[in-house]
């Protein structure tokens, strides 16, 4: 059978395929040297890694290396992560990168990246998730080695800014394995605490491995469901960790935790010392304006000539007089006087006579109602029969033992059903 040849392309494309689909290819770590190095100016990222006797190429798109955190640059020892595969016009093969760390902390920053991408995709790291820290605490809890540094500077600090506030000491291991498990039953036994008003959790300085119970996802997710707002002081001003993200307030150090969490005492005074000087200046300004006021009307016009309101009045009041005693106007009142006298007599007999006969009728009415009122028949010697604050009409609507209620113009029998019996009464 005569064997037909390939084309070149058709044979990158047969490798790029294999490449493509072998599992041990899609996501490796890789170490070694930069050599080469070049920043594309479309953002992507071209470089050789070598070691003592092999090199590869090393590719990383603009959308990749936006994210890089470090400035590259040849002889750097770095450890990149990506997929192997292969450039069909060219026919090599290349590492594809997502990622490249600093040999040394390459595993574990790898880790803490993927877990702050995740935990941000997941809300956790949401401002609109934060709590607010209250502006006085009275109570504060503190999740930490009971003897490092960090809970001495912690609580010297609050005793000296504010000593009114309360500090509840969580003694909790802040390095090695069971590290992570303590944080989080400390974190939750201080939420039993209904009086806490804050928490504060961290540790002095380290390298990245003592800090790493800082990053692990069951110690973020105690921090988010916590009900009481947590400041994250971890390490040095330079170190950032997991819980610096979740947590609603992150410190540098745990003494400037202790300075967030509560106020400067000095300050305090001085605000209120400023208030006070506010608050005199305006009672001050308030009582000379109202004395200037005051002396505005004890000096007006009205009160220094009273006499002048009542003499406009007198000329008023004897052209008035003028006008009576020219037209001598009694006799015209007595007249229409003795006309009103007549229509009030009138009206008052009309009216008289209209009650009394809306009276009558409304008696009539009261007497034919209280014929039909099932109230009066009790005064007579019948009663009401109630079940369930309803009228009983039918002995269907009763059953053996039930209790009802007897209505008498007196009081209410309570009466259990011990038989009943059908009758006709037609």
């Amino acid at each position: 059978m005569e064997r037909k040849p390939l084309t070149v392309t058709a044979l990158n494309k047969y490798l790029k395929y294999c490449f493509d689909h072998d599992e041990n290819l899609q996501n490796i770590l890789i170490k070694g040297e930069i050599s080469n190095y070049k920043l594309h100016s479309s953002g992507h990222i071209y470089l050789t890694l070598k070691d003592e006797t092999s090199q590869i190429n090393v590719v990383m798109f603009h959308k990749q290396a936006q994210k890089i955190t470090i400035d590259l640059e040849d002889g750097m020892n770095v450890i990149v992560e990506g997929y192997v595969s292969l450039y069909v016009t060219g026919g090599t093969y290349q590492i594809y990168a997502t990622n490249i760390v600093l040999d040394g902390i390459g595993e574990l920053y790898l880790r803490f990246e993927k877990l702050k991408e995740k935990l941000y995709k997941e809300g956790l790291f949401s401002e609109s998730h934060k709590l607010s820290l209250p502006k006085y605490p009275n109570k504060i809890g503190v999740i930490t080695s009971n003897t490092g540094a960090a809970i001495r500077d912690i609580i010297t600090t609050i005793e000296r800014r504010y000593p009114l506030c309360e500090v509840i000491i969580f003694p909790t291991l802040v390095q090695g394995e069971n590290a992570k498990d303590d944080i989080v039953k400390s974190i939750k036994k201080a939420n039993q605490y209904l009086d806490i008003d804050l928490i504060i959790l961290g540790r002095g300085g380290g390298s990245i491995e003592d800090l790493w119970c800082f990053n692990e996802e069951i110690v973020a997710k105690a921090i988010f469901a916590s009900k009481i707002p947590i400041i994250s002081a971890v390490g040095h001003e330079t170190d950032f960790t997991i819980s610096d993200y979740v947590s609603d307030m992150r410190a540098a150090t745990p003494t400037a935790a202790a300075e967030l969490a509560v106020p400067n005492t000095s300050d305090i005074l001085l605000n209120l010392t400023q208030f006070k000087q506010r608050m005199y200046h305006l009672i001050n300004q308030h009582l000379k304006t109202n004395k200037q006021n005051l002396f505005k009307i004890k000096n007006s016009y009205i009160f220094t000539n009273p006499n002048r309101i009542y003499e406009q009045n007198y000329l008023i009041l004897d052209k008035f007089n003028a006008i009576i005693e020219k037209y001598n106007p009694l006799s015209v009142i007595a007249n229409e006087y003795q006309k009103i006298l007549t229509y009030k007599n009138k009206l008052d007999y009309l009216f008289d006579k209209e009650y009394h006969k809306k009276h009558n009728g409304f008696i009539q009415l009261i007497n034919k109602l209280e014929l039909v009122n099932p109230l009066s028949l009790l005064s007579k010697g019948y009663a009401i029969l109630k079940k369930n604050n309803k009228n009983i009409t039918s002995i269907n609507e009763v059953n053996i033992e039930d209790i009802v209620e007897i209505l008498l113009k007196d009081g209410i029998i309570y009466s259990e059903v011990k038989n009943k019996e059908v009758k006709s009464y037609d």
